[in-house]
């Protein structure tokens, strides 16, 4: 394998596992204080609302689109391109004071004052129940991925790293919405995209590491378990780097370049992979180590001779 990062000795990962362990439990406990006392900032997908559909004579200027409905006090409106340039969907939440009737109008005629020659194409009401729908199933699908990612990792390694990697991976899911509930960040179908990405992508990164200690167990055979597992984190640094800093570089540039839209799914892809990097070598080996992983587990008892021989003595 390429290593632009030739790193000689052990890096002493295990020797910090307290510590790194006792940072990630005050984070989590952090998270969960933050959903608790605040919740998530629920979008149009999962509370209801209005979706507009308009479209312009030229390219739209989003920006002033955005401007505009701020001007009218629709603050917490959500504006996109859809479609074309020339088209914008526009997602308004729930006013319990005015009618949906009233309050497409009341855009509609806003945008007009700007642009006359702006046209709606469409008006469409999100009801609270389907909202609803969509938020159970959105949590029944991060559910579901969960549970089939413990059984991947029960069938291809042992019941140990299975514990550990979903351990490590609710922990990365629960502090992208404590991040969410705590800053008050819109939290819509799309943010939800991004939160099952990372547990893929974090998973994956367990599973690199996992793999090496696997290895290690059969070739470092005077090696202890925390050598081990220091061993196999150092080796997959490189790996860990390059792969990692590609990646949050185009999580980047999709934040800074990829409008409203794309926002805050990039935003929790960032916390995402971050904490990922984080708990898969500092939550997820620990945790295996502490739970009793040991070379037996991957390694045939050796025979003794004498059983060598009445085993020999008894094919004859």
């Amino acid at each position: 394998m390429l290593e632009f990062f030739n790193i000689k000795r052990d890096i002493p990962f295990m020797s910090y596992a307290r510590v790194t362990t006792f940072i990630s439990l005050v984070t989590f406990i952090a998270a969960v204080a933050a959903l608790g006392l605040k919740g998530l900032n629920l979008g149009v997908d999962f509370t209801g609302g209005t979706v507009m559909e308009v479209s312009y004579s030229q390219a739209a200027d989003v920006h002033k689109v955005r401007a505009t409905l701020t001007g009218i006090g629709l603050h917490d409106a959500a504006v996109q391109n859809f479609g074309t340039s020339r088209d914008i969907m526009i997602r308004l939440p729930l006013k319990p004071d005015v009618s949906t009737a009233k309050l497409s109008e009341q855009v509609f005629q806003a945008l007009k004052g700007t642009d006359s020659t702006v046209e709606l194409r469409r008006v469409e009401f999100v009801g609270p129940q389907v909202g609803k729908e969509l938020y159970e199933n959105g949590a029944l699908a991060l559910l579901v991925v969960c549970l089939g990612i413990m059984a991947y990792l029960a069938m291809r390694f042992e019941w140990r790293f299975s514990v550990a990697a979903i351990i490590a991976n609710m922990h990365d899911v629960v502090i992208i919405l404590g991040f969410f509930a705590f800053f008050q960040w819109e939290f819509s179908l799309t943010v939800l995209a991004g939160v099952l990405a990372v547990l893929g992508y974090s998973v994956n990164e367990s599973v690199v590491v996992f793999d090496r200690v696997r290895e290690n167990f059969r070739k470092l055979r005077k090696a202890s378990v925390a050598e081990v597992i220091d061993n196999a984190i150092t080796r997959t640094m490189s790996r860990t780097i390059i792969t990692h800093t590609m990646t949050e570089l185009m999580v980047l540039s999709m934040f800074f370049f990829g409008g409203e839209a794309l926002h805050y799914f990039a935003l929790a892809l960032t916390i995402g992979i971050v904490f990922g990097i984080y708990s898969s070598v500092l939550v997820a080996s620990p945790i295996v180590m502490w739970l009793g992983i040991s070379r037996e587990d991957f390694l045939k008892p050796e025979k003794k001779e004498g059983e060598e021989a009445e085993a020999e003595a008894g094919t004859v």
